[in-house]
């Protein structure tokens, strides 16, 4: 709807406007001139009533030069009563200055051509039509009263079919101005929130940026590259705006740079030393060229470091996996022989070394299921459930399968029911690893152990706690409490909280503990489903 109409009522320019006012000021004055002077050199008694007229047209025109900034904010109505009371002047001008008809008439184009300009829609057209209404008028009023012949009207209609043809053409090119016009501040605007959002997304990029032309001339920043290099940022605003050489700021990278090649740029960080710190340089040509510009990106080479480790430990655990899923077949081969062995009978001594077998493949066999688990810790299968219930029935077969007394291991749900998204497989691991640790550490009477549903205060998350009455966690062993392998059992993987965790995070929760010498409560915290 906006649109329909900016199309029809088109805000004529200022520019525009202000050419045509200077036009009235200057044609109206050269008018009254051309009657003035004979008064200066024959002084006569009485001036005609052209000599008032163009008296009237000039005074009109400096009131309306005067008040051009007033009239600016009136446009529509005023500006069309303007126009047409021009064309009216002219008019009357060609029927009391005769003689000045063929001039008079190229004034009266001219009028029609800034009418075409400033008008809206279809009104230079009806412009056109007051004039040729008014010409063939005059040239009537000249055939009947002044005896003129009647094949004088050709010149009149030539006149009449030129006001029509300006102002189709005038209105024709404005239109296609205007569209132009339109359609370059359009492009403005696009190309100034496309910078914004540029600027908006540098700026946040943990790498850093610098942007030279093809004259190593620095364009454009980022504030993470000041940090990198170790620079202030007024010293990079003072070089943007100064068009600085790169050479005179970082002339380590601007080296790097001319040894890269001329037609493409580096594609892997090349490792570069600025103030006691390595950071890699990568250089991205901005067109084929790399001489016509380039993009310089600054990484912290810990962070490319730290990136690739990250690589290599993903391929590990793929490979262990691997490794893990192949030993597990002669495994339960030796576990299926030793079972044979341990049927028949035996010397003490013999059957000692058995059971010994028996247990660590028991302990091997543990630990590449926890390998595997490990390694499927991404593959989710969530759904929507009820956590009082699907606790209760945790509590229960917990209880039944590790023989614990009901009274020795408490159980506290909410009276509100709350309904949670989780992996149904993932959260039994983690409660059944968290509780089956809690209660072997714990004093093992009557409530040594108590399972808790709570929700917060903001009624967002669940909370699942697990506290014991054990004697804490040694606190030289706290910081690596979660990491592979930390065990302080005999018989223990070290995998068991390590895969908590990581089952925690793959379905958006939070594991976290607090421990002290009265006990130790670990809280897995869990996001509320939306009903």
């Amino acid at each position: 709807m906006t649109a329909m109409v900016s199309t029809r009522e088109r805000v004529p320019d200022s520019q525009h406007l202000r050419l045509y006012s200077l036009f009235r000021l200057g044609a109206s004055g050269m008018l009254f001139g051309s009657q003035l002077w004979p008064y200066f050199r024959n002084a006569p008694t009485e001036p005609s009533v052209s000599f008032w007229l163009l008296l009237i047209f000039f005074l009109y025109a400096i009131a309306v030069s005067v008040s051009f900034e007033s009239l600016q904010a009136e446009r529509g109505l005023v500006l069309k009563a303007q126009t047409s009371l021009d064309i009216v002047f002219l008019v009357l001008m060609m029927h009391f200055l005769p003689g000045n008809q063929s001039g008079i008439g190229l004034l009266l184009i001219i009028n029609i051509i800034f009418a075409g300009l400033i008008s809206e829609g279809r009104f230079a057209l009806f412009y056109a039509a007051i004039a040729t209404i008014g010409i063939l008028l005059e040239n009537t009023f000249q055939v009947i009263h002044r005896n003129l012949p009647i094949n004088d009207y050709s010149n009149a209609v030539l006149l009449s079919l030129s006001c029509f043809a300006t102002a189709w053409l005038a209105q024709t090119l404005t239109a296609r101005m205007q569209s132009s016009e339109n359609l370059a501040t359009q492009r403005g605007q696009d190309i100034e929130h496309l910078a914004k959002t540029n600027a908006l997304i540098t700026r946040e990029m943990p790498n850093g940026v610098l942007v030279i032309d093809q004259y190593q001339q620095l364009k454009h920043y980022n504030q993470q590259a000041c940090k990198l290099l170790g620079l202030e940022e007024t010293m990079l605003q003072a070089a943007v705006q100064l068009h600085t050489p790169l050479e005179r700021l970082m002339p380590a990278i601007m080296q790097l740079l001319q040894t890269a090649p001329a037609s493409n740029a580096t594609s892997d960080a090349v490792k570069l030393t600025i103030n006691n710190r390595d950071l890699g340089i990568r250089f991205h040509a901005i067109s084929e060229n790399i001489e016509n510009g380039v993009v310089i990106f600054i990484e912290d080479w810990s962070q490319i470091q730290t990136q690739a480790h990250q690589v290599k430990l993903a391929a590990l655990g793929r490979l262990t996996a691997n490794i893990a899923h192949e030993i597990r077949n002669p495994l339960s081969a030796i576990s299926h022989a030793t079972q044979l062995l341990q049927e028949d009978e035996l010397q003490p001594g013999t059957g000692r070394m058995l059971q010994i077998i028996s247990d660590n493949v028991q302990r091997l066999d543990q630990i590449i299921k926890d390998v595997l688990e490990l390694n499927r810790r991404d593959r989710t299968n969530q759904d929507q459930f009820n956590i009082n219930m699907f606790v209760q029935e945790f509590y229960q077969q917990f209880c039944a399968v590790e023989k614990i007394d009901l009274a020795n291991f408490t159980l506290d749900l909410p009276t509100k029911e709350s309904t949670i998204v989780f992996d149904r497989r993932h959260i039994n691991q983690i409660l059944w690893n968290l509780c089956k640790n809690g209660w072997r550490h714990s004093q093992q009477q009557v409530q040594s152990l108590q399972l808790k549903v709570v929700s917060d205060k903001s009624g967002q998350f669940i909370h699942i706690t697990i506290k014991d009455d054990g004697g804490g966690i040694d606190p030289n062993i706290q910081p690596h409490l979660f990491e592979p392998f930390m065990t302080t059992e005999k018989t223990g993987t070290g995998l068991g909280l390590f895969i908590a965790r990581e089952l925690a995070e793959a379905n958006g929760a939070k594991l976290n503990y607090s421990s002290s010498s009265n006990g130790t409560q670990f809280s897995l915290t869990v996001k509320k489903a939306i009903v």
